[in-house]
């Protein structure tokens, strides 16, 4: 028997795993176990999905008080001449006429606008960072259809510029994940825009993982190219399938010893397969699914497969052709990240209009804009403002502080974050953006960016603004302006 327990910690410890405490239990024979035969057993091992703990800290701030501003509270509501308290990296209150606790900052924002931080839930910066050259090029596995066992969050460069220059485009939250070259491409990541040393220091903390698949053109593209499977859409389809049938049964194993744990048994643990243990996540409701797919047909049937296999699709990606789905998006609860204007650049993007994202918010359905670009990334903001405009030229008039929930509340709800940020309430992490102007207007730029109550960037003092160490010592770059 030690021999055997020798064995199992070893395991433990060699795979990440840990190991919970054991109480007495009922023995195989049904009698009760006694405290000295449960030292005996080896220990309990569990598939740990939180192995790479968060190291965020919030930065020093002080209570602030912005007064006088138009506050779109980003669930939907405006305020005329209003306030936002923030205190100790939470909002405190929301309104008008707030008094300012001793020793706050006091802000006057009158003629400005104040609106939750921007949430992008579809980049790369860190994984493709800035200067773009193929030894930074680390987002896409593509060796294989299914690379489910890659984190994107183990090659995120902290020093990459674009990381300044989303906080500059009043960006507070952003979601990175691994390209679309494969249909299941494997882990994303939650970050807080601030800097660090390692993207452990980025990580929100609690925040799930996202698992990033992709549907259509760029898998069938990559392995067809290649004389392999998939080469078809049948063959995406078919390899979704056999995935999850496989992550099924895999996690079939870990129930049934879980089972045998909890009733006494001594069984051994399933082999560890870092590939199924992210697809069983899923299963488990432990990680989201976020699906790069474009045509409308593509969407449902995924939708399916997500009944067949009983798990959820968070959102689609990109999803030009949502406006002929938006009631299957609404029934599933599915958001949609879109653009405002991009589609017509490949065949399964031929059918987009600039109407996409109004259409499905119209429909009840989750609608989003997100970047997939470290330019766009920058100019969120612009991007919201031309799909509420469009949605205008075809009588559909949808308020502005309706249509901030693009850009906050919904990202935050697609990443199960919306209980802590995406809108300015009380309670809620104080992530919130100053701008010059309406932020709908080309002419707007974000004066005061705060994650959890300390400043990210501020427009007009660079000094307060932390530089990423590989811009030290570039002529002109110490300015994040």
């Amino acid at each position: 028997m030690l021999s055997k327990l020798k064995r199992y910690s070893a395991l433990a410890v060699v795979t990440g795993m840990t190991m919970a405490a054991v109480s007495p239990v009922q023995a195989q024979d049904g009698d009760s176990e006694s405290a000295d035969q449960a030292k005996e057993r080896m220990p309990l091992v569990r598939i740990d999905h939180e192995v790479y703990q968060s190291t965020y800290k919030a930065m020093p701030s002080v209570p602030t008080l912005i007064r006088n501003a138009t506050v779109i509270d980003g669930a939907g509501g405006m305020i005329e001449g209003g306030d936002v308290l923030m205190v100790d990296g939470k909002i405190q209150a929301v309104g008008r006429g707030l008094n300012a606790p001793a020793g706050a900052t006091v802000i006057d924002a009158d003629g400005k606008y104040v609106t939750p931080g921007i949430i992008d839930v579809h980049s790369h910066l860190g994984v493709y960072p800035s200067p773009g050259v193929n030894a930074h090029s680390d987002g896409n596995e593509a060796t294989q259809p299914n690379t489910a066992e890659v984190w994107a969050e183990h090659a995120v460069w902290p020093q990459d510029p674009g990381f300044e220059r989303a906080a500059a485009g009043g960006v507070t939250v952003l979601q990175i994940l691994p390209g679309s070259a494969n249909l299941f491409g494997g882990r994303g990541v939650t970050l807080k825009n601030v800097y660090g040393r390692s993207y452990l220091d980025m990580k929100y903390p609690g925040a799930k993982q996202g698992l990033k698949m992709a549907c259509g053109e760029n898998p069938k593209r990559v392995y067809g190219s290649r004389g392999r499977s998939p080469a078809t859409r049948m063959g995406n389809f078919a390899g979704y399938r056999a995935g999850w049938q496989a992550a099924t049964e895999y996690k079939a194993q870990w129930d049934k010893y879980y089972a045998d744990y909890e009733a006494g048994k001594d069984p051994r643990p399933p082999k560890r397969n870092l590939e199924m243990d992210t697809l069983m996540g899923v299963l488990n409701g432990d990680i989201l699914v976020h699906n790069h797919c474009y045509r409308a047909d593509e969407m449902v049937t995924i939708l399916d497969i997500a009944k067949e296999f009983n798990y959820q699709v968070k959102s689609f990606q990109h999803a030009v052709e949502s406006y002929k789905i938006a009631d299957h998006l609404k029934e599933s609860g599915t958001c949609s990240a879109m653009w405002a204007d991009w589609y017509g650049f490949k065949m399964e993007a031929y059918d987009g209009i600039r109407e996409n994202i109004p259409f499905v918010h119209k429909a009840g359905a989750c609608a989003i804009v997100h970047s997939d670009s470290a330019t766009g990334i920058q100019r969120l903001n612009q991007e919201a403002a031309k799909a509420w405009s469009d949605a205008k030229k075809v009588g559909i008039d949808i308020p502005m502080e309706e249509a901030w929930q693009w850009l906050s509340l919904n990202p935050a709800k697609s990443l199960e974050i919306d209980d802590e940020t995406g809108s300015l309430e009380a309670g809620k992490n104080a992530d919130v953006v100053i701008w010059t102007a309406n932020p709908f207007s080309v002419y707007a730029k974000a004066e005061k960016v705060f994650v959890d109550g300390a400043v990210t960037f501020d427009l007009n003092d660079g000094s307060k603004v932390p530089v990423a160490d590989f811009r030290l010592g570039h002529p002109g770059e110490g300015d994040a302006k």
